[in-house]
């Protein structure tokens, strides 16, 4: 079986979990001898793991160009022009009204390079929309031109991908959801973005979601019909190298750490607040905050404000190592998260040996028996459980034992075998 799968972005390049996850999946699926894969995202660096996989930049294939070869794992591939219509636009506005033409249809315009290139930034910027958009035009380009049986597209930003494949060769679409816009906004859903994700999860013939939480949300918000929605948990890859990083506190305090974006679907202020309690009863502790995002600034103000910042850090953006080495000098990792689809964070933390609180709002509660699990609102429970773990040594200790030997038995390989079962439930081999 042959697998297209369109994602937004892919290690080392990533921004948070989508990437950390589209990266495990495809590794535990390259396990089953019979199944290949291409991976598509809009910007290739040329730097990333391509051992189990063929990956293709978006911006790598033209889309007016006639036979050109790209080599990917020794494999000659030929690009034939594709005659499509894309409706000129200079504002987000546009591009939504864009989204009630099918993708192929007879004349298009739009700006390319030299080569017949799309460029792409691979980010989240002022452009992601037009960026959306152009990646499902190069997605009707690769469909045109690649043999594949099934189309598998991460997260509603590879959606119009995942559609404009579908439309183009009539192969069957699987969504994978990894978080949808009630939980980036607490329930406050931009309209648009709403759009495009029911617009996605209609058309697709099977949907996976990363936790029973999530798979609930497609239904009852998006109302889609529960037979179409499965379930398949997240894991963790495993750590190699952790025993090499030489890392060390450099200070006696204890660590609490709080790592991923700093937005209000993580929560941050009731780590704050939680910090603040803590703080009144004993000082030999520090707060970190790992991560970047919009809600930084506030969090900094937050802290000054409770009289705290003294025993606050920002660290910015942690990637690769720097997660690890981050959780190797923790003491406790929280997860506050107000709604949290899934959260790999808290299975790194505990393969890094760190004890973990996370919110009961989280997916990952639904399969973690040895973490605390608080209200993400509950400060004062989230606080008691902070100096429980660093006030009794015993306690910490059983978590820290339990907790290794639960997250080493969550492996991508288990999930990916679910995965395969959808696949077969939408493939019909000749």
């Amino acid at each position: 079986m042959k697998v297209l799968m369109f994602g937004w972005e892919f290690p080392p390049h990533i921004s948070g979990g989508l990437g950390t996850a589209s990266y495990g999946l495809t590794r535990g699926l390259s396990a089953q001898k019979d199944l290949d894969i291409i991976f598509v995202v809009p910007k290739a660096y040329g730097d990333e793991d391509t051992s189990r996989m063929s990956l293709i930049g978006a911006n790598k294939i033209p889309i007016t160009k006639t036979k050109v070869e790209l080599k990917e794992n020794n494999t000659r591939i030929e690009y034939l022009e594709v005659s499509s219509r894309i409706v000129p636009y200079v504002d987000p506005e546009e591009y939504w009204k864009l989204l009630d033409y099918n993708v192929s249809t007879e004349y298009k315009t739009v700006q390319t390079k030299d080569d017949g290139t799309i460029d792409f930034s691979g980010t989240y910027g002022a452009n992601l929309l037009e960026e959306i958009y152009n990646y499902s035009l190069v997605a009707e380009v690769i469909a045109r031109d690649y043999d594949f049986d099934v189309i598998h597209a991460h997260d509603w930003l590879a959606y119009p991908a995942g559609m404009a494949a579908k439309r183009v060769s009539g192969k069957p679409l699987v969504l994978h959801v990894h978080a949808t816009d009630f939980d980036r906004s607490r329930g406050n859903v931009n309209p648009e973005v709403y759009r495009m994700e029911k617009e996605g999860l209609d058309y697709a013939d099977k949907i996976i979601s990363v936790s029973n939480l999530t798979r609930n949300t497609v239904i009852e918000k998006y109302f889609i019909d529960p037979a179409k929605v499965t379930t398949v948990y997240n894991a963790v890859e495993p750590i190699s190298n952790l025993d090499k990083l030489k890392i060390k506190k450099g200070i006696d305090d204890k660590v609490v750490t709080f790592l991923g974006r700093i937005t209000m679907q993580k929560g941050p202020e009731y780590f704050v607040e939680a910090a603040y309690r803590v703080l009144q009863k004993m000082s030999n502790v520090r707060f970190v905050m790992a991560g970047s995002g919009d809600m930084m600034r506030k969090m900094i103000s937050m802290a000054a404000s409770r009289k705290i910042a003294d025993r606050f850090h920002f660290t910015g953006f942690l990637k690769g190592d720097q997660v690890f080495e981050m959780l190797k000098v923790s003491d406790v990792y929280i997860m506050p998260s107000v709604s949290e689809p899934f959260g790999i964070s808290p299975l790194e933390a505990m393969q890094s040996n760190v004890p973990v609180i996370i919110s009961k709002q989280s997916g990952v509660a639904e399969i973690l028996t040895h973490a605390f699990k608080v209200d993400y609102w509950d400060i004062d429970a989230t606080a008691d459980m902070i100096y429980g773990l660093l006030n009794y040594p015993a306690l910490s200790s059983m978590f820290k034992k339990m907790g290794r030997i639960e997250v080493d038995n969550l492996k991508w390989e288990n999930a990916a075998l679910k995965v395969r079962e959808v696949y077969n439930s939408v493939y019909s081999p000749k």
